[in-house]
């Protein structure tokens, strides 16, 4: 390397020089090839791939149409949120608000009061789902593991408030899939 500047300046004005004439050689026109002219006249590059086609389109397809075959979905998957109750019947939410402090999108929203003996239960549990972003955090805060994000996710809504859930369809949705929850809760727990 160059230890004086004027010297560095020479070195880097020398490379550009060479980068610049490089490119300029790249630019220059090729001279006329009879082989690709040929090529481009009878279409070649045409025959192979309509050869490549060809060869692929008697064999066995690897599609799935979609609404009549589905793929397996991971233990791990994010869909759609659900709140869990004990097999009492008692939810199982006791607001900490660990969940709501932590989504990033700030899509939870958890109103509380305090029963007897100082217990917290919430009044009001409601996710935007046009806000959440599945990231999971608020499943993985969870001490009594009472928000979850099931394997569903073929739901949709109309208008905007479709997408706005109550503490009452999460737990509805919860009691509808707990089976299937706790079985995926259950196969992902030796990963956790």
């Amino acid at each position: 390397m160059a230890s004086n500047p004027v010297e560095h300046l020479e070195v880097i004005r020398v490379n550009m020089s060479n980068i610049t004439s490089n490119s300029a050689m790249d630019r220059q026109v090729k001279a006329f090839s009879l082989k690709d002219f040929f090529a481009s006249f009878l279409l070649i590059e045409l025959f192979k791939g309509m050869f490549l086609t060809g060869r692929y389109a008697f064999r066995d397809k690897i599609t799935l149409q979609y609404p009549e075959e589905k793929t397996p979905i991971s233990p791990r998957f994010r869909g759609l949120h659900a709140l869990r109750r004990y097999e009492n019947g008692e939810e199982r939410c006791i607001a900490c608000k660990l969940c709501e402090a932590i989504c990033p999108a700030q899509a939870i929203l958890i109103e509380f009061e305090e029963g007897e003996h100082g217990a917290r239960r919430t009044t009001r549990y409601d996710i935007d789902l046009t806000k959440c972003i599945f990231c999971g955090f608020c499943e993985e805060s969870c001490p009594v593991d009472s928000i979850v994000e099931t394997h569903i996710f073929e739901y949709h809504g109309e208008k905007r408030g479709d997408l706005y859930f109550t503490k009452e369809v999460l737990l509805a949705i919860g009691d509808r899939y707990e089976s299937e929850i706790a079985a995926n809760r259950q196969a992902d727990a030796k990963y956790r």
